[in-house]
């Protein structure tokens, strides 16, 4: 195996080697990073040419930009054992550079996290070439607020997570996590996943799919969003800021789009708070209810009554809750969903030919009892397949395909749709966490002999 570990991109990036033309931001990075990335020995190679570059280097640009260099590379990787003193005792010497501490503790911390898998991001590189040694990066959050947040070279997600957590004040970050959403999808960042490697990653990803048109890169901005997503232990009342940012604002559309089975009774109660959640106790807006309903009616049940009816019956249960503040409302209405056992369930709408038994267009719905079939018509739980039942399954851009039972003799459900990534992704989790509950419990009862 050949290990190119050329100097020239190196060189280029430093201004001491002509290059005729205009590079995008982190096309040489990537070229002097990726080899070493992919190959152990190539790692030393690389910290060896900076430093030869940044010692007795008299031309101010070219040091800069090798400062530049150093402080990347200190985010990607540490150098081995044997050079890592030699790495420490230059940046001692040149503890007066204001990149030079930085750039000790950016290697403390790649020591302590271990290597990065790609070179850096482009919001690395930028920000470094701005001589900014922070990165905030925006998170969205469901109630429609976001803040922004510090996050490293060294940054995983799960440490996002619990940075996320520990500023919103929430009880816990169990069931949380980052979400990317990038073109028409939105992928969970894995716990254990350096930030920028993930989006790295997913932008080269969808780069690939997505070729050049006319020799136009598609731009790839994405957003950052924090959500609940796995909803094993959520009771409403446990957690008052993770129920009003999080889990009435994700349950809102689910219910709306008329996803639960509920009775008219519950849809009369609901419609009221979700009134009171949006105007509290101003009266003002009876008049508009009738021209609101799709805000508080789930879809499919909106026909079922004239709109005045809605009204009368909206207004008259308003009525009985008076004295109900916005947070208590968002309660009320997570405590009568609560009951249901489509509560948490992140649903989709599947077409499916495998099972003559149900209706072709299904709705799958994936919560902590495991994955049930619903009857899109009638909301009716056909039937739930617990986890521990589930053998295998298995994901493309156009289906997604489960194994209850036995992996030969099982049964077989064969789906149509574009989510399956989501599907996939969501059932791992569930598992994953089932399996370390399982673990944890059986470790507590001890090794009985």
């Amino acid at each position: 195996m050949v290990l190119d570990c050329s100097p020239a991109p190196l060189m280029k990036y430093m201004g001491d080697y002509p290059s005729k033309r205009a590079r995008s931001v982190n096309e040489l990075t990537d070229q002097i990073f990726e080899g070493a990335l992919k190959a152990e020995p190539l790692k030393d190679e690389i910290y060896c040419q900076i430093l030869k570059q940044l010692t007795e280097n008299h031309i101010k640009y070219s040091e800069e930009k090798g400062w530049e260099l150093l402080w990347l590379c200190t985010g990607l990787f540490p150098p081995s054992n044997i050079l890592l003193p030699h790495v420490q005792k230059f940046l001692q010497a040149k503890k007066h550079h204001p990149l030079a501490p930085d750039c000790m503790q950016r290697l403390q911390k790649a020591l302590r996290n271990g290597s990065r898998k790609y070179p850096p991001h482009l919001v690395e590189v930028e920000a470094i070439q701005h001589k900014t040694t922070q990165i905030f990066h925006k998170v969205f959050f469901p109630d429609d607020t976001d803040e922004a947040f510090e996050v490293e070279s060294s940054t995983k997600s799960k440490e996002f997570s619990l940075n996320i957590s520990g500023r919103l004040l929430l009880k816990s970050s169990e069931g949380f996590s980052l979400f990317v959403k990038i073109t028409d999808k939105v992928i969970s960042v894995p716990e254990g996943d350096f930030f920028f490697d993930f989006v790295r990653h997913l932008t080269d990803w969808i780069k690939k799919a997505r070729p050049a048109k006319d020799g136009v890169v598609p731009s790839l901005s994405y957003q950052l969003f924090f959500m609940k997503k796995l909803w094993t232990n959520t009771m409403p009342g446990k957690d008052s800021m993770a129920d009003s940012i999080f889990h009435y604002n994700q349950e809102l559309p689910k219910y709306l789009r008329g996803y639960h089975k509920c009775s008219r009774e519950e849809v009369f109660k609901l419609g009221a708070l979700i009134y009171r959640v949006k105007f509290e106790e101003d009266k003002s807006q009876f008049p508009n209810i009738p021209k609101m309903l799709k805000e508080l009616i789930p879809q499919d049940q909106i026909r079922h009554l004239s709109p005045d009816d809605w009204k009368r019956s909206i207004v008259a249960l308003f009525n009985k809750q008076s004295g109900k503040t916005r947070e208590e409302a968002k309660l009320s209405f997570l405590k009568v969903i609560f009951k249901w056992p489509t509560f948490g369930s992140a649903f989709f709408e599947v077409k499916q030919t495998t099972d003559p038994n149900f209706p072709e267009t299904l709705l799958i719905a994936i919560n902590k009892h495991g994955v049930s079939l619903i009857d899109p018509k009638s909301k009716d739980i056909l039937t739930t397949h617990p986890f521990t039942k589930i053998s295998n399954w298995s994901s493309g851009n156009t289906y997604f395909h489960i194994t209850i039972g036995n992996l030969v003799r099982g049964t077989k459900l064969l789906c149509e749709t574009s989510l399956g990534y989501k599907m996939d992704d969501l059932l791992t989790s569930y598992i994953s966490q089932m399996l370390t509950t399982m673990t944890k419990q059986s470790g507590s009862r001890g090794n009985i002999k």
